[in-house]
């Protein structure tokens, strides 16, 4: 056997060594381990499993030692691949003959790691959805291209800054290009870790960065592939048209016979149940048959597993359990081995013997992250979000992780980039995913502004044609012919349509975790006891009230701490305008109230404070209720003045289109707003009031409206007013108002039993009111930018 020098894993040398045939893969058990302590390590199988158990426990405790101190997980790994590399650990004789030996340690955990990091791919492109990338909005496309060209241009420019030498190697300008396409990229993936680990996935911040992370990867695979191409074309015309046409092939036989296979087992596999176990099998074994075909084809095997998760349908039910059944094996153990693995490759003496390429490096390395932070920067805050946000927003789009690792990694084992090169960027992504994480949580708080929007999602200002998403949510049967009501009187048209999502909330008892169902229009049974009637009914209005109305049923069951985070989760991501929510108290036939549940009292306190949209409270006192298609129904709006009071009389408007609806509009005014002091919420009081009071045909010419004015100087008066005009409406609607203080509502806020309603609406939820009218309590979305610091 001939000695060779101290090796570094992956490393693609020349050297001889004796290999054992046939192979010993396994030991022959404990006692020969006890008689001969060195014997294990001759062995495939254990050494394998002793290398993966020191990655593990090292990157673990360090990753211990280390959480309280906002440190990932991701950079404890790089650090104990640092720790247990050549310069710390690899000096000691022992622990060499676990890690570096030769004819088993590299090539054995070299093997795993790779393939393990192929499958952690897969899993993201199923994860990733590409509508997400094709549908984005003009910001999320403008932000991920700007991501990816800003820092090649700084690239471009550093490199002929840097080109001193007129003759310079061929080898360094390679490495600069490919160091620079490494740097400039977005990774999906990696943006999809760092939003996991702030937990602000959800979030609308996150979501834009999700956006904008799928159309940067997917572009930075288009912009690699065409210089790939016209390189090919340079050398070989023939040969780019072959890549071009198998490329064309195997992406077709991907998205047009192995996608509509899959959605045929989906349709074939029933509601509730789970996919067959050998679908799961064959759907792995695909798609490492894919990453085999990409590498056969001379591409990177990473490309096939990539795309064939993309044909995978995402979500539930196939894509969710692949997700769940692989992802904690794969990133738990499988990616933890590859990250520390390829850290254990730096060599810092290399670094030190080459200081005009670790010069190079790090003055790139942070050149491009600065132009990729400005550019996101810039580009979210003149979109008009806050200037803290944007700035957490610019370092998450520059967050360095586990794929650049792997891309470098790559080119090391090919030579492209040199091990100083190799050495700074594992040091500079180990800077990045520390530093990052904890300067985003300096800058957003998660708790409060996860669901904060930067968008207007309110009535306000939805445009007269565009369609009014609504998600209703019930708890009991009862709030079902109430909720179905309520949402008749939106009249829904044929230029202006209706899009319903009914949420059945359940709370968790006998299960261990929470279950998320969508439901089929033409679905005739469900796994969970008494929704199906439920949906039923909504499914039921939308036939009678086709091409008007389009209801999407769902089923939640979750612990009741949890349910605000279903709610606002669902408004968040099919954008919808306005929640509705029952109210906590059941009343009785005869007008007592029957019951209370502070469950659900919760639950809407918490929506109220988190929602990215508008959010309705619906008060069902169970009375004066008429059939849906009744010749009229009678809508009152109790109008006091400010932002929720505008949104509630937007949603009467709305109402008033209806032939059968006559609106009446009630303005209480103090005597002391009679003066001429307008301040800008007034002016857009008079604006909003101003078509109402002319009642000119600007709401149509059908509209039945009557505005009334009546003087209230103090609290007392406002509750005498609303005890007078409770009996002659079908539905009144009130703004919140919550904080807002008035000369109408003076003194009533000591009295208030349920915040949640403001106070006029803690008024008509109040026992001393006999009526049995329903009353409809508005918020306005709390608009993000409405402050801008």
């Amino acid at each position: 056997m001939v000695e060779a020098p101290s090796p570094l894993p992956h490393q693609n040398d020349t050297y001889e060594f004796c290999i054992i045939l046939p192979p010993r893969i396994n030991s022959a058990g404990i006692w020969e381990n006890l008689a001969y302590p060195s014997t294990m390590l001759t062995y495939s199988l254990p050494l394998l499993e002793m290398q993966i158990v020191m990655i593990f426990v090292s990157s673990h405790l360090i990753y211990a030692i280390l959480k309280p101190l906002g440190i990932t997980l991701f950079a404890s790994q790089i650090i104990a691949g640092l720790i247990l590399g050549p310069p710390i650990m690899g000096k000691l004789n022992a622990f060499r003959n676990i890690f570096y030996r030769r004819e088993l340690g590299v090539e054995m955990i070299d093997a795993v790691s790779v393939f393990g990091f192929t499958l952690f791919i897969f899993l993201t492109g199923v994860k990733m959805d590409v509508k997400m990338a094709f549908n984005s909005t003009k910001k999320s496309v403008v932000i991920g291209i700007i991501s990816l060209l800003s820092p090649i241009v700084v690239g471009i420019v550093l490199h002929k800054t840097f080109n001193e030498h007129k003759r310079m190697n061929d080898v360094i300008k390679t490495e600069r290009i490919v160091g620079t396409l490494i740097e400039s990229t977005t990774s999906f993936s990696v943006i999809a870790c760092v939003l996991t680990e702030l937990k602000i996935i959800n979030s609308e911040l996150g979501r834009l960065a999700l956006s904008s992370a799928s159309v940067g990867d997917l572009s930075t695979l288009f912009l690699v592939h065409i210089i790939s191409l016209s390189q090919d074309w340079a050398t070989s015309p023939l040969l780019a048209l072959q890549r071009v046409l198998v490329a064309f092939l195997f992406i077709t036989v991907l998205f047009f016979v192995f996608r509509p296979m899959m959605f045929w087992i989906i349709k074939k596999t029933p509601e509730g149940e789970p996919i067959e176990e050998v679908y799961i099998v064959a759907i792995l074994m695909v798609a490492i048959g894919c990453a085999i075909f990409t590498h056969w084809t001379q591409q990177a095997p990473l490309i096939g597993a990539f795309l064939f998760g993309l044909a995978v349908p995402d979500g539930p039910p196939l894509g969710s359990t692949l997700i769940n059944k692989f992802e904690c094996f794969v990133n738990g153990i499988f990616l933890a081995v590859y990250i520390t693995a390829s850290a254990m490759r730096v060599n810092p003496r290399k670094m030190v013997s080459n200081p005009p390429r670790v010069k190079f490096s790090i003055i790139s390395f942070f050149l491009t992250f600065l132009a990729k932070f400005i550019s996101c920067f810039i580009a979210s805050f003149v979109s008009f979000m806050p200037f803290r946000d944007s700035l957490a927003f610019g370092l998450i789009m520059s967050s360095k992780g586990v794929v650049e690792l792997a891309y470098f990694s790559t080119f090391r084992d090919n030579w492209v980039i040199s091990e100083a090169t190799f050495s700074v960027a594992v040091f500079a992504i180990l800077v990045n995913a520390t530093v990052i994480p904890l300067l985003v949580r300096f800058l957003y708080d998660p708790v409060s502004r996860k669901y904060a929007g930067y968008k207007r999602r309110n009535l306000m200002h939805l445009k007269p044609d565009a369609e009014l998403r609504v998600l209703a949510c019930i708890h009991w049967p009862e709030n079902v012919s109430a909720m179905i009501d309520l949402l008749d009187l939106t009249c829904p048209m044929t230029e202006s349509p209706s899009v319903i999502y009914a949420l059945h909330l359940i709370e968790l008892m006998a299960r261990d975790s929470p279950v998320f169902i969508a439901h089929h229009k033409h679905e005739t049974n469900t796994n969970v006891g008494g929704s199906f009637e439920d949906i039923l009914a909504f499914y039921q209005y939308e036939q009678n009230n086709w091409g008007l109305v389009t209801v999407n049923a769902f089923t939640a069951i979750s612990p009741p701490k949890l349910m605000h985070e279903d709610i606002c989760s669902m408004a968040l991501d099919k954008q919808t305008s306005f929640i509705i929510l029952p109210f906590h108290r059941k009343w009785s036939v005869n007008g007592s109230v029957e019951a209370e549940n502070n469950v659900v009292r919760n639950v809407n306190c918490s929506v109220l404070d988190r929602s990215p949209c508008s959010v309705g409270i619906l008060i069902d006192r169970g009375g004066r209720r008429k059939p849906m298609k009744s010749s009229s129904y009678s809508v009152g709006i109790l109008f006091l003045g400010g932002k929720d009071d505008r949104e509630a009389l937007t949603l009467a408007k709305r109402m008033a289109r209806d032939p059968r609806v006559k609106l009446t509009v009630i303005r209480l005014i103090a005597y002391q707003d009679r003066r001429d002091v307008l301040d800008w919420d007034t002016i857009m009081d008079i604006e909003i009031l101003k078509d109402v009071k002319q009642n000119n045909g600007v709401l149509g010419n059908d509209c039945d409206i009557m505005y009334v004015e009546q003087v209230s100087d103090s609290g007392s008066q406002t509750a005498k007013i609303i005890r007078s005009v409770a009996d002659y409406y079908d539905l009144i609607i009130v703004g919140r108002r919550y904080g807002v203080e008035s000369i109408q509502s003076m003194g009533l806020s000591e009295w208030s039993e349920f915040p949640e309603l403001g106070i006029i609406g803690d008024l008509f939820a109040s026992t001393d009111l006999d009526s049995r009218v329903s009353v409809l309590v508005v918020q306005q979305q709390h608009y993000i930018s409405e402050s801008r610091h």
